[in-house]
């Protein structure tokens, strides 16, 4: 019997869930470089739950094939607050790019959710307890632009 492999997922529709900070920068790297328009925010204040349908950059398939996207539900769950900054929530063809989240713990697991956004936007969340899942709703496709997000 052998270890899994990074490798053996890359076929897979990916599904993680943070219940901490390290968890949580597990799901910000698979996210980083997603994009989405604005349209597809979802806040369901009686759920207490924060939506995103992302079209994330697959990163745990290997550099040398080809440039592959899917879409991805990221969810934020007991969430009491959201704020927006830096973006107009209502121009529904606005089209956004992740960065990172990161979470600023609070007193008794309560905290924020920081969703930095390409071009100074932010999503602030206030959390009542960490709890943020990722989860590939389609089959991935190839890149419109063919092309790996580049940070240089």
């Amino acid at each position: 019997m052998s270890d899994a492999r990074f490798e053996d997922r890359a076929d897979k529709p990916l599904r993680l869930i943070a219940f901490d900070a390290s968890d949580l920068q597990v799901i910000s790297t698979m996210v980083q470089d997603a994009i989405f328009p604005v349209a597809e925010m979802s806040w369901r204040s009686h759920e207490r739950r924060f939506l995103l349908l992302l079209n994330r950059f697959r990163w745990e398939v290997p550099q040398s094939d080809v440039a592959e996207r899917v879409q991805a539900v990221l969810s934020f769950e007991d969430v009491q607050v959201v704020q927006i900054y830096g973006f107009d929530p209502l121009a529904p063809d606005l089209i956004l790019s992740l960065l990172d989240i990161g979470f600023e713990a609070g007193s008794d697991g309560m905290g924020h959710c920081l969703v930095t956004l390409a071009g100074s936007g932010a999503i602030r969340l206030q959390v009542e307890a960490l709890e943020v899942s990722l989860r590939d709703v389609t089959r991935p496709y190839t890149a419109p632009s063919g092309l790996r997000p580049n940070h240089d």
